[in-house]
Parts: structure tokens; sequence; C-alpha cells
């Protein structure tokens, strides 16, 4: 018997929590649904990752207020994905006027963007109640950088007696990662480049790549960070530690596919190679049979030399989720 389809079981309500990790940064996070983080300064306030939908983001904007009532005048994608961005139009009553995005990750929207949306809606029905409030994709007002590594490319935004620093650290789970870095409190809004806790979603990923931008976000030194999935981590050595959890999630299935691709093995053979070291470190956390078909189909491909992850359809999930988790 088939599992059910991605998180199409998954219908109960997560708590939420809205957490201060410092003088301006905030977290809210929800039992492994995806996080997002909140920067308030006395001028203006940032939002990083949008939420799923209009009605989520009114979730969060309601916990804002209950702390400041300043203008939300930035949202910041990490990323393309539909889970993370749907929700950006809330933010335009609240003063929203500029979405921000990495040169990479506007590409992917233009090459994906659409497929995406209607992938992400199929794969978690909980996440994308209220999905008719959604206008269409998410553009961006301003993309930062030329799609090159590294802070030469980044943009600063002040708040007002906070300043913020972002820019895309290096390809990861997708090859637009962007982050927020919060320098003077030393506060690190990572997106789904780091998770904790919680299943790392990879089908869209560079896996080579992965390990060393993870080392790029360990070089500065966060005191505290908001990982994609999973609570917000408190202290160096927290920090430290949802780094290494995402780490060996990437390296232990990058090798996995490795070996799967080297030894001539079909994707269903590469599936089950996988679990034996994946299942006995990751298995209890959330989301994790969700992800790992997806996970392997990528690493499969990518061992294989198809360097450009190929886009998920709503019809291919379903061609590869009864292949795989049948």
């Amino acid at each position: 018997m088939s599992k059910a389809f991605a998180s199409q079981a998954d219908l109960d309500d997560k708590k939420t929590t809205f957490e201060q990790l410092s003088p301006h940064c905030w977290a809210y996070t929800a039992e492994g649904d995806p996080n997002s983080g909140v920067i308030i300064g006395d001028k203006f306030i940032m939002v990083s990752d949008a939420t799923a939908t209009p009605a989520m983001a009114r979730d969060l904007i309601q916990q804002i207020r209950t702390v400041s009532d300043k203008p939300i005048k930035y949202v910041l994608l990490t990323h393309y994905h539909a889970v993370r961005v749907l929700g950006a139009s809330a933010y335009v009553a609240e003063g929203a006027t500029e979405v921000i995005a990495s040169r990479g990750t506007y590409e992917l929207i233009v090459e994906r963007g659409a497929q995406d949306m209607q992938s992400e809606m199929e794969r978690f029905p909980r996440l994308f109640r209220g999905a008719d409030s959604v206008p269409g994709l998410t553009w961006p007002t301003l993309v930062i950088g030329d799609g090159k590594p590294g802070r030469q490319g980044s943009l600063t935004v002040d708040l007002g007696g906070v300043k913020v620093e972002i820019w895309h650290p290096g390809q990861g789970h997708t090859r637009g990662d962007t982050i927020a870095w919060v320098e003077e409190e030393k506060v690190l809004f990572s997106g789904d480049l780091v998770e904790y806790e919680a299943g790392v979603y990879t089908g869209d990923a560079q896996l080579e790549e992965w390990p060393a931008t993870l080392e790029a976000l360990r070089a500065l030194k966060a005191e505290a960070i908001v990982p994609g999935r999973g609570e917000a981590m408190k202290g160096r050595a927290d920090v430290d530690k949802a780094l290494d959890y995402t780490q060996r999630w990437v390296t232990t299935l990058f090798q996995a596919g490795k070996e799967a691709a080297a030894a001539g093995m079909d994707l269903k053979t590469a599936m089950a190679h996988t679990r034996k070291s994946m299942d006995p470190v990751f298995g209890h956390v959330f989301i994790y049979e969700h992800c790992l078909p997806f996970d392997v189909s990528r690493a499969y491909d990518e061992a294989k030399g198809i360097k450009n992850p190929r886009i998920w359809t709503a019809e291919r999930d379903q061609e590869m989720w009864a292949a795989l988790q049948s």
C-alpha cells in the first residue's frame, strides 16, 4: 500500500511560537512547519519568508502587531518555493513596498515558479488552506547580486536602529538561496539552507555545493539562527548543532546517491539503499517521509551529472511517489 502522498495526511494544526532572540530580532516557528523571521527597527520592519498564503501571513502580522505598529516595509524571499513566498501580498496593507530576492531566485521564479506553485499546493493541503486568496506568483521588486555567491553582491537595509545585510552566500537548498544577517546582534536568518530536527528538502538542491555554503554561514559565528524548519537556536553551540545536522543530512544523502549511481542501481533500488543510512539517523523527524523520495530523486540525478535540477510538476510528483513510496 502506498503512503499518503507528501503531506496530504498531515492535517493537524501546529502550535506557533513568536519568540524574541535579540533586541530587534524575532522567530516565528511552528513545530516543523516553515518558519519566518522578523526584524523590527525604529522605523521599519522586515519579514524573512512570507508564509504560504495571505491567510497564514495575517497570523504572523497579528503576532508582529503585539510588539510594534511600524510599517512592514520589506519582505525577503530566501528562495523561490511557493510555501515560502505566496503569502507576500498580505504585507502590502501593512506598508510593504519592497520584495527582495537574489538574482538566482528571480531566475528560478521565471523558470519554474508556476510549476512549483501547483506542485506545492498539492503536496501541502493544510498549509495552502485558503489558497484562493493567493493572487498569483510573488515577484521581487528588488533583485540583488549577479548570481555569484558572496557579500560583494550584498544589500544593507537600515530599519532604524538596526541594519540588515542580505546576500547570496552560495548554492545549497536552491541555486538562489539568500540570507539575512544582523551582525550587531549576531542573528542569522538562513531560510532552508539550515534546518534542525526536521526533514531537509533537497528536491531542487545543489548538493555538491551545499556543505561549503554551510561553512560560509558557520564562519559568521552567529549567536542565534532562525532555520527554515525547526526551533530557533540560541547560543553558538546550538547554532553549530543546526549547521551540523543539515550538513550530515546533505552529505549522507549525496553519498548514497553517488553509490547508487556508480553501482548502476535504478531509482527504486537507490531509494532502498539510501534508507539504510538515512532512516536510522533521521527517520523520526518531521516530514522525513515526505522529503526522502524527492531527495533521493535529486541526489541520484546530481550523481549522474544533472546539475540543473529537473522541474517538479504535479504530474512528476505523483509518478515519482508511486514509484518510490509504495
